[in-house]
């Protein structure tokens, strides 16, 4: 394995942005120092001009495998990622077979580790009726990143709505439950609504047949069921001004024990934009009106929200043709969430030190993850390499997704992703003419959790 040191790089961690040497070898953060002399044989990185910060950790994507590689896969969302400067992701069990049993999930993991290029974990699926497999998973929870529950029905048909099981689930789970929180009588009442005044329904409607209501309904359940039985509730994609106030922002996120995440397409686009991108923007919870994109960011610089994921979902152009009821939800974005909000931090909407605690540091925090989400000695050496002098146009020639579009296309970002390391292998680079040079040699690992 190669030995690499970093030379006068800005390191941006922990609340603070500092010129210091970093030196990596055998995957891991070797010294942090000044004018660091390295007597072995390293391959030197000059850092004048760059930033260095630790890898970004998705904990919300959907990979498609298996069942629906057509579309996606492990290997090509993953290599997508690590070009995003994401080296870490956790993976949804919405596939085909869903992830109901613990051989299926194990079956995830061994597919990952022949074929990842980041670091990975899966998350147990839960049904009505598998309430003792799920239970199971209590042995894994040092190796499994959590269990997910979908209170209200998105991709797939993992709908938990049986209230039996859901009370013997969060009172016996020993892992991070985390949630999609939607009431589902609601969106049905808004769907048969609007159905009964238009012959075909637009992009538009998909806000107001998930509408604020559905989602506080739902999250106000799944945080009195949390309460009740003080279990690890963790919810996923915070898409309203309304919810914010039923989260905690008085204390760390290391001390809650509940948590929430704000994704990068509910803090960019608003209603506004189906008039322009139409079903491509069509995601599960909707994209909502301006007035919740200001509250999501308010909430996220004041830490009523904890920590910032894509809920990467991609779908072939031909799956997101109308009419509504055809159009998938879900958006592709794991490649481009860094640079989306590096966009925002150049606009003076975020602190570079917030960007890196929103999605490394309080990620790593917030799932309890061994050893990574902050650059420290000892820590295995995820990091990515920043040129914010730089611009990165996303075309249809760069986007790595294997559905081979983005909503994100001509949009121009004002930095640059430059080198990924995962656990110190340089899997992704760029070198002097812009030219990207691939390690694929490399993989990702089996994350671990210190619970």
């Amino acid at each position: 394995m190669q030995k690499y040191l970093f030379k006068n790089i800005s390191v941006v961690n922990e609340g603070k942005v500092t010129i210091i040497d970093v030196f990596i070898d055998n995957g891991r953060i070797a010294r942090i120092g000044n004018s660091l002399a390295i007597k072995e044989k390293v391959i030197e990185i000059p850092g004048e001009g760059k930033h260095l910060i630790p890898g970004i950790i998705d904990d919300q994507v959907h990979f498609r495998d298996p069942g629906l590689t057509h579309k996606a896969d492990i290997h090509t969302e993953s290599k997508a990622g690590v070009a995003g400067g994401v080296t870490s992701f956790m993976e949804m069990p919405n596939t085909i077979p869903s992830v109901l049993t613990q051989q299926l999930l194990e079956s995830k993991y061994s597919t990952a580790a022949q074929i990842s290029m980041a670091n990975y974990s899966f998350y147990m699926g839960v049904s009505n009726s598998n309430s003792d497999e799920v239970l199971r998973t209590n042995d894994k929870r040092k190796s499994v990143c959590g269990i997910k529950i979908f209170l209200g029905s998105s991709t797939g048909n993992m709908l938990v709505d049986d209230a039996s099981t859901l009370n013997r689930i969060f009172s016996e789970s020993e892992l991070l439950i985390a949630t999609h929180c939607e009431d589902e009588k609601i969106i049905r009442e808004n769907y048969e609504t609007l159905k009964r005044h238009k012959t075909e329904l637009v992009p538009s409607d998909h806000p107001i047949i998930r509408n604020e209501d559905a989602c506080y309904s739902s999250s106000s359940s799944a945080i009195a069921l949390a309460k009740k039985y003080n279990s690890r509730l963790h919810i996923l994609h915070i898409s309203t001004a309304k919810e914010l106030d039923l989260f905690d922002n008085t204390i760390p996120i290391s001390q809650k024990n509940i948590t929430t995440e704000v994704c990068v397409h509910h803090l960019h686009f608003t209603s506004d934009d189906y008039d322009k991108l139409g079903y491509l923007i069509k995601c599960n919870p909707a994209i909502k009106s301006g007035n919740n994109k200001k509250a999501l960011w308010k909430g996220l610089l004041d830490g009523h929200l904890d920590i910032i994921a894509t809920d990467h979902a991609p779908h072939t152009l031909a799956e997101k043709e109308p009419p509504y009821e055809h159009a998938h939800s879900g958006l592709p974005l794991v490649q481009h969430s860094l640079l989306l909000m590096l966009k925002y931090y150049k606009e003076g909407i975020i602190s570079l030190e917030k960007v890196v605690d929103k999605m490394s540091h309080s990620v790593a925090s917030c799932f309890k993850m061994e050893n990574r989400g902050y650059i420290r000695e000892g820590y295995f050496a995820d990091l990515v390499v920043l040129n914010l002098n730089a611009q990165t146009t996303v075309t249809k020639e760069n986007i790595l997704y294997k559905c081979g579009w983005s909503p994100l296309e001509g949009e121009i970002f004002p930095a640059q992703i430059t080198d990924t390391f995962v656990n110190g292998n340089r899997i992704y680079s760029m070198d002097m003419y812009g030219n990207i040079i691939w390690d694929e040699s490399s993989s990702g690992a089996r994350l671990e959790f210190n619970r």
